[in-house]
C-alpha cells in the first residue's frame, strides 16, 4: 500500500510537473489570497487537459469560512462548471456564526453528490473540533478532510493529529495531513494510520508560490510518504 499525495496546482504547469513527480491527486486553486479562492473554470480547463490524474477544486469566494444565499447559488454554479470541464471533484468547508460545521450550507451546495469531495481546513477553527468531526461524519460523499489538527499548522497540531487518527476510526480513513507539513511530521502520522498528505509550497522551490511546482521535489514527497507506508505496514 502507498500514501495518497496531493499537490496544490494553480498553473497547467504545475499539474504536468506534479504527474511527472508521481503526485496522485492536485487541488486546484485560483487566487493565493486568504489560503486560496476559487479558480475561473477555463483554468480548471486547462489544468484537466494537462494531466491525466484527478482534480479537485476549491470552493471559496472570500475570506474566512462564512457564506451567505446569494454566494450559495455562486457556488452550486462553479460545482456545475468545474465538473463540466472535467474536475473530478471539489474542496470546501463552511462554518456558521457559532463556528460550528455549517452542514446545512455544505449540503444545500452539493446537494447529494456523485463525486468525492473534500472538507478543507476550515475543520482547524472550529471552536469545538471533536464536535466538528461528529458533524462531518453525515456529510454525504465526503471521502477526506484535510487538517493540520491546528489553526496554525501541523507543527502545532502534530499532537493533535496524532491522537485523532489514533483513537478515531473515521477520522483515520479520512484524515489529509496539510498546513505546513514538513518531512519529519510523515513518520509520526503514518505511524497513527494517516495515508493521505497534501503539499502545497514545499512542492516549489525555495517554498516560493512564484514558483512552479518542481517534479524533483514532489519526487522526494513521494518516496518519503511510500518509505513511511513501507515501514509502518512491515
Amino acid at each position: 500500500m502507498t500514501g495518497l499525495l496531493e499537490v496544490v496546482a494553480t498553473h497547467a504547469a504545475d499539474a504536468e510537473r506534479a504527474e511527472a513527480g508521481g503526485a496522485d491527486r492536485l487541488e486546484v486553486v485560483g487566487d493565493r489570497a486568504y489560503g486560496g479562492l476559487s479558480p475561473e473554470p477555463a483554468l480548471v480547463g486547462q489544468v484537466r487537459r494537462a494531466t491525466s490524474l484527478p482534480i479537485r477544486v476549491v470552493l471559496r469566494l472570500r475570506e474566512g469560512y462564512g457564506t451567505d444565499g446569494g454566494e450559495v447559488a455562486r457556488l452550486r454554479g462553479l460545482v456545475d462548471a468545474y465538473r463540466a470541464v472535467g474536475a473530478d471533484g471539489v474542496v470546501l468547508g463552511f462554518l456558521n456564526g457559532h463556528t460550528e460545521v455549517d452542514a446545512s450550507v455544505v449540503t444545500e451546495i452539493l446537494d447529494d453528490p456523485d463525486f468525492g469531495w473534500t472538507f478543507h481546513r476550515a475543520v482547524d477553527a472550529c471552536i469545538s473540533t471533536d464536535r466538528a468531526w461528529r458533524e462531518l461524519r453525515g456529510l454525504p460523499g465526503l471521502d477526506q478532510v484535510l487538517t493540520a489538527g491546528s489553526a496554525r499548522g501541523v507543527a502545532e497540531g502534530l499532537d493533535d493529529l496524532v491522537a485523532r487518527a489514533r483513537s478515531d476510526e473515521f477520522a483515520r480513513s479520512v484524515i489529509m495531513a496539510g498546513g505546513g507539513l514538513q518531512p519529519e511530521h510523515v513518520p509520526w502520522l503514518v505511524r497513527a494510520g494517516v495515508r493521505a498528505f497534501h503539499i502545497g509550497a514545499s512542492a516549489r522551490p525555495l517554498g516560493s508560490w512564484k514558483a512552479y511546482v518542481d517534479a524533483d521535489l514532489v519526487g522526494t514527497w513521494r518516496r518519503l510518504v511510500d518509505d513511511a507506508v513501507r515501514h509502518a505496514d512491515g
